[in-house]
């Protein structure tokens, strides 16, 4: 035990700064019975929670999460927006990190280096992401640093998503049988189906509330009774701080809002209900103001449904607040990264299709199959047959679906620019692990290179995961100032289960071993590295 105490404090050392604070954390993950839409389910709870507990930080805090596996298959947690610099062994997905088996533990090592904002973790393996085992990852700026409005009197962390009554085993069944997702039985707000979920409030009071979709495949309006948001964060960027009735949160995002107690003393509902779907699911909380004996009653109040124009204005009217202190991207040490010129385009093109009578999906053509050994593992020790990079083209092929370990490669320290185009008829929505990017521009029909002409250049949002409109596309910038390899994936969970994810392998060829951190010396081997032994560091 003395061993593997002074491992530990080694590899704490070699990873991060010791001037940067550390937390704690011991999770245990087990089976439990929850009852989220009035059945009985078997979830996925982190020391018997569900949701998991929050993870509270600071900039620049290092965290050490000691994950117990009390499940009788392999797990893994994926940290969705942190950063993981220099460091993509920790990032939790199968690409990276090796699962971790029955009965054993694994101790993750993050900081959450220059990042501030409202992130989540899940789980990546299997389909366990329909199973609960998310939680949600409060990053707050140093005490020194001013932050663009005024402290508010709560917190709130508010992880909504789509909800199926069924057991995620029975869901991963129907993926791996080759058929489609059914339609989801019902939204919920904390783990909690119509009006389970309670907020209070006191009169006049301002309160903060950071809105994750962690659901599997729906886009979902955020709105409460008579009371306007203002949006002031949005995935580690400060934004203008623009006032909506409601929002658009699409599967994978996270938003910061604050909200003014002004109204009635009496209850108000939360409503959150789906976005573009023919049959649209609705369900509420509720918003208690602490002098209040009204209970809510009547319909809750209506919301967008499928008007794709107003959620693209919307989506539009996101900006950064240039003025604000806090981390932010700074590519090759300016701000205006308008005023860079990208140095490589590259285009995916989702599509959907049969494989061998299989339900399957794709980017550019190909569709993702996993490797035997995680590919960073492979990497790291030059295992050969794992993967190719250059296994999926940087352009939409054209031709029909096939199988393959899906890598791009692209050189460290570039300013690329990538193109989401979506010529299906629903809305997809992107994440690229290890970076924000700048979502410059979106709009319906096919991208051209006239397109860049309406970019935004200047105040465009950075961000983590972003969508795609049906039959549009969408614009990012992304300085690959992380060395790494790292998962592009849909954040619709069916359809990265089913190939729709590549990965993207950032180096140039010294880079590896000068700017990377060394594999950690706790790190598990799997596959084709099993035996192996990771280098002393």
């Amino acid at each position: 035990m003395l061993l593997l105490k002074l491992a530990v404090f080694f590899v704490l050392l070699a990873v991060a700064g010791a001037e940067d604070p550390y937390r704690f954390f011991t999770w245990n993950v087990s089976y439990g019975d929850i009852y989220p839409l009035g059945v009985r389910q078997q979830g996925i709870l982190i020391n018997g929670q569900f949701p998991g507990p929050e993870i509270y930080s600071v900039t620049n805090d290092n965290l050490i999460i000691n994950v117990f596996n009390s499940l009788d298959e392999p797990f893994l947690i994926s940290w969705n927006g942190i950063q993981n610099r220099r460091n993509s062994f920790e990032d939790g997905v199968y690409g990276t990190t090796c699962p971790i088996p029955p009965g054993k533990n694994f101790t993750y090592i993050l900081q959450v280096k220059d990042q501030i904002g409202s992130f989540y973790y899940y789980p990546s393996l299997a389909f366990h992401k329909a199973a609960g085992g998310f939680g949600g990852i409060k990053i707050l700026s140093r005490p020194k640093i001013p932050v663009p409005f005024s402290d508010p009197a709560g917190d709130h962390t508010l992880l909504i998503g789509d909800w199926y009554k069924k057991n995620h085993t029975a869901l991963k069944a129907i993926l791996d049988r080759g058929r489609k997702l059914p339609f989801p039985d019902g939204i919920l707000i904390n783990g909690r189906g119509t009006n389970g979920f309670s907020l209070t409030v006191e009169q006049g009071k301002t309160y903060r509330l950071r809105i994750s979709n962690v659901g599997l495949r729906n886009s979902l309006n955020f709105r409460i009774e008579g009371h306007k948001m203002t949006l002031v964060e949005v995935e580690g960027t400060h934004t203008l701080q623009t006032t909506y009735s409601s929002l658009d949160v699409h599967v994978g995002q996270s938003y910061s809002v604050l909200i003014t107690a002004d109204q009635a003393s009496k209850d108000h509902y939360i409503v959150v209900s789906s976005r573009f779907t023919s049959k649209i699911l609705t369900t509420t909380g509720v918003l208690h103001y602490a002098n209040s004996n009204t209970q809510v009653s009547g319909p809750p109040p209506g919301g967008p449904t499928i008007q794709i124009d107003w959620s693209l204005n919307q989506a539009r009217s996101i900006r950064t607040n240039l003025t604000a202190s806090g981390p932010r991207p700074n590519p090759q040490g300016s701000y205006h990264y308008g005023m860079i010129n990208t140095t490589k385009t590259i285009r995916l093109s989702s599509s959907a299709g049969q494989v061998n009578g299989k339900q399957r999906y794709a980017i550019n053509s190909v569709s993702f199959v996993p490797a035997d050994t995680p590919l960073k593992i492979a990497d790291y020790f030059n295992i050969g047959g794992v993967f190719r990079v250059g296994s999926v083209s940087g352009a939409p092929t054209g031709g029909g679906i096939y199988l393959d370990t899906s890598v791009l490669g692209a050189d460290y320290r570039a300013f690329i620019e990538i193109i989401f185009e979506n010529e299906e008829d629903i809305l997809q929505s992107y994440h690229l692990n290890g970076y924000s990017f700048f979502v410059v521009g979106m709009d319906g029909g096919q991208w051209t290179t006239a397109s860049r002409n309406q970019y935004n250049l200047r105040d465009a949002v950075s961000r983590c995961t972003t969508q795609v409109y049906p039959k549009s596309w969408t614009a990012i910038y992304v300085a690959l100032d992380n060395v790494g390899m790292w998962n592009l994936r849909s954040e619709f969970w069916a359809r990265q289960y089913l190939g729709q994810q590549l990965y993207l392998r950032v180096y140039t060829t010294s880079s590896s071993l000068r700017d990377e951190f060394p594999i950690p010396k706790n790190a598990r081997l799997c596959g084709r590295a099993s035996g192996r032994r990771t280098r002393p560091l």
